[in-house]
């Protein structure tokens, strides 16, 4: 059995293939060769002794041409007989053009005649009339005797020579072209023995070069494939029994050597892997244990095959258990259950449910079922993963009810609150309390732009700021009829239906806004009837030039006196520059006093100062304080409303003059009294800043910080409202500015008022 193991795989072997293979092709064109060999020598052989028997009947022919020209009968025969005893001839013929032998090597053959149809006269007298031209190959013929042996025999015609016609011996016709046949019969035996001794080495040199060559291959297959092949086999079993450090022997430089390098190292990596997946297998099992999760593995009739950890220490089952008694506290299986959707369709399926712990307690489920197949594809079980929630549902209804409670305060907030989204800022949600301030009802806003509430010029300036800024003060909206309010929005980002919003509370401050305008209109008035006396003796200076100028005129006329050219253009001039004077003044007054809006434009701080100033020169002028100005020339505009501005210089001037005289009344050593106001104006990071000084008594340390509080005033009852600088912060806090103040007792203080300087950010 074992020997005839043996045979079998060498059978299927690749070497006994190659070797077979090779084998065959090899004896195929070997034979090829051979016999293409033998018989292209056996052509030749025959051509060269084809041509020799032509060659000889040609000398034949030539040797008795002389005796046949004299007719010599006997020197024909003697010479016919001399040739014909060479050992390779068998037979000399000569027939006649009747077909009669009249020569020959045999005295038997002598006179007898030859059938046109009988060999060699068939070669000529197959057609008819008989051809005379006959090639070599159809007057030659190979033919075997009775004993076997072969012949060659050869015939070729005697033409009508025109000596023969001529000859004195005996006459021939010239129109005869064929006096007869010579048939010349050579012997093939010594031929046959040639050829067949040159067959004979041919084949044996086929035969050994076939064995040598087939032994050669088969020791080199066997030596340097069949052997390293072996190795190899036996290295792939070792692999394939799981020893993947087993190395193959086989220490070659050749393909095979690197096919064995190949295979260890195949091993080695295969081991490698093979650690690798146990200790993959190893952590998935330990996944599978220490799951925070409820893991099973059911059957068809849903019993319990196997469970993880968490499983077991929750339920305590046992295996063979029903899923739906071990943890469901049923008799029978859910009514919604994934695992059998999973058994019959093999696909995932999800669900939640319900059931009671060991303890008594209700529990809540997110199951989620997932197939396991065979190798033939066939689901046989069922893994259901099991994700304990009842904490997060419990925080869901919390959720809920926290949602209600925010949606409760959402929507009884008595101010409008809106929800828009922060790229578009489109509405998506709002309270009820946007009707009772826009008159929009929540349905006509909703899906709109915010924008829609602000003045068309105005939109593109408020989308930007609304992306930046989280308050925005004294803002104008418009109403559904288009009335105009004042607001106050606040802005902060969070998230609403999973996307970025801006939650935006509304305060609607027109009625404020107004009291304020109110209350900013009466601190005019009360400065305007303050200022009186200034204005009246501003006045006074042009009505008295004016006065003057009439009266000369007046004088002039009544005594009938001609006024020359030059002095009425000189008069006629200052009454047009001081009338021009006093308008300014009044003027200037009226616009003062105007109730001014809230708005923005571009203001030059050093405009605005000085028209406050104008006001208050000839005031301060009277009570010799002295002005010292420092204004910064093309000081950058800031965004703000100019009459509003001079409200608030114009406060500050009314304070340091009041300040001043406070020092001067209550000082009695004059060296100390220098009345002076120091106006200055500057840039200073990205701020428009203007300073107003004075040399008064100061303010002291302990009421600084109450100065800008309404009401308050450290002037004598009757001389102030205490609402001047309580206005001025109001105004300046408006257009984004400060105010503050550096003050020391005895030495006067200094009002430092700063704004944003137009197109900075």
């Amino acid at each position: 059995m074992g020997r005839l193991h043996r045979f079998i795989n060498l059978n299927f072997s690749l070497s006994f293939r190659l070797i077979f293979w090779v084998g065959l092709i090899l004896a195929v064109s070997i034979t090829a060769w051979a016999y293409y060999n033998i018989g292209h020598q056996k052509q030749m052989a025959v051509e060269n002794l084809v041509e020799g028997a032509d060659r000889l009947g040609n000398t034949i022919r030539l040797g008795v041409h002389y005796a046949m020209m004299i007719n010599s009968r006997d020197e024909i025969n003697q010479i016919i007989k001399n040739i014909g005893k060479q050992k390779e001839i068998e037979n000399i013929r000569i027939y006649n053009k009747a077909g009669q032998t009249s020569y020959s090597t045999r005295s038997t053959e002598m006179d007898k005649t030859k059938d046109v149809l009988d060999e060699p006269c068939l070669i000529c007298h197959k057609t008819n009339p008989p051809a005379i031209k006959v090639s070599r190959m159809e007057r030659t013929r190979i033919f075997h005797s009775p004993k076997g042996e072969r012949f060659l025999e050869i015939t070729s015609p005697i033409y009508n020579e025109p000596g023969c016609a001529t000859a004195e011996c005996h006459f021939h016709s010239e129109k005869t072209k064929v006096l007869g046949a010579l048939d010349v019969v050579v012997s093939l035996r010594n031929a046959d023995k040639e050829i067949f001794s040159y067959e004979r080495g041919i084949i044996l040199m086929a035969v050994f070069i076939f064995l040598g060559t087939s032994g050669v291959m088969a020791l080199f297959l066997l030596r340097f494939v069949n052997r390293p092949i072996r190795k190899l086999i036996e290295g792939t079993q070792h692999i394939g029994r799981g020893e993947y450090d087993y190395a193959v022997d086989l220490k070659r430089n050749d393909d095979m050597g690197q096919l064995a390098a190949a295979i260890n190292q195949m091993g080695r990596k295969i081991g490698e892997k093979q650690d690798e997946l146990n200790e993959q297998k190893g952590e998935y099992q330990k996944l599978f244990e220490l799951a925070p999760c409820y893991i099973t593995v059911q059957d068809r009739d849903f019993k319990l095959l196997k469970y993880n950890r968490e499983f077991a220490e929750q339920f305590d089952p046992h295996s063979g258990d029903y899923c739906y008694q071990a943890y469901k506290g049923r008799s029978e299986r859910c009514e919604i259950c994934p695992v059998l959707d999973t058994f019959e369709d093999g696909q995932s399926h999800h669900s939640e449910e319900e059931g009671i712990n060991r303890d008594g307690t209700k529990s809540s489920w997110i199951v989620r079922t997932s197939p396991v197949k065979n190798k033939r594809g066939e689901v046989v079980a069922a893994m259901e993963m099991s994700l304990d929630v009842t904490a997060m549902k419990h925080l869901e209804s919390e959720v809920k009810k926290s949602e209600e409670k925010y949606r409760t305060i959402f929507t009884t907030i008595p101010n409008p609150v809106f929800v828009l989204d922060q790229s578009t800022l489109d509405i998506l949600d709002c309270n009820d309390n946007v009707t009772p301030v826009y008159g929009y009802h929540q349905e006509e806003v909703l899906m709109t732009s915010f924008l829609n509430f602000f003045g068309a010029s105005e939109r593109n300036q408020y989308a930007s700021l609304m992306k930046t800024s989280v308050a925005l003060d004294r803002v104008k909206h418009y109403k559904k009829d288009g009335d105009l309010i004042y607001v106050n929005i606040r802005m902060s980002s969070t998230e609403y239906q999973g996307k970025g919003v801006f939650l935006v509370t509304i305060s609607d401050i027109t009625e404020r806004l107004l009291a304020e305008q109110q209350l900013i209109q009466a601190s005019k008035m009360a400065t305007l009837g303050e200022m009186s006396t200034g204005v009246a003796h501003e006045l006074n200076q042009p009505l008295s030039v004016i006065k003057t100028a009439g009266s000369f005129l007046h004088k002039k006329v009544l005594k009938g006196q001609d006024v020359d050219d030059e002095t009425m253009k000189t008069l006629t001039s200052e009454i047009n520059a001081q009338v021009d004077r006093a308008s300014k003044i009044i003027n200037h007054m009226r616009e003062f006093g105007r109730k001014s809006d809230v708005v923005r434009e571009e203001v030059q701080l050093n405009i605005a100062l000085e028209r406050a100033l104008e006001i208050f020169r000839q005031q301060l002028k009277l009570r010799e304080i002295e002005v010292i100005m420092d204004l910064q020339p093309d000081l950058p505009t800031v965004m703000a409303d100019s009459n509003r501005l001079e409200q608030v210089f114009i406060n500050l001037l009314i304070n340091a003059r009041d300040a001043i005289e406070a020092k001067w009344w209550g000082n009695v050593d004059p060296k100390d009294n220098t009345k002076k106001i120091f106006l200055k104006t500057g840039v200073e990071d990205e701020m428009a800043v203007v300073e107003i000084g004075d040399t008064g008594i100061g303010i002291p340390d302990a009421i600084v910080d109450k100065i800008f509080e309404p009401f308050f005033t450290t002037k004598q009852v009757g001389k102030g409202t205490g609402l001047g600088l309580s206005i001025s912060y109001g105004i300046v806090r408006d257009y984004e500015g400060t105010i503050s103040v550096e003050s020391q007792a005895d030495k006067g203080s200094n009002f430092i008022v700063q704004f944003p300087i137009s197109g900075s950010s």
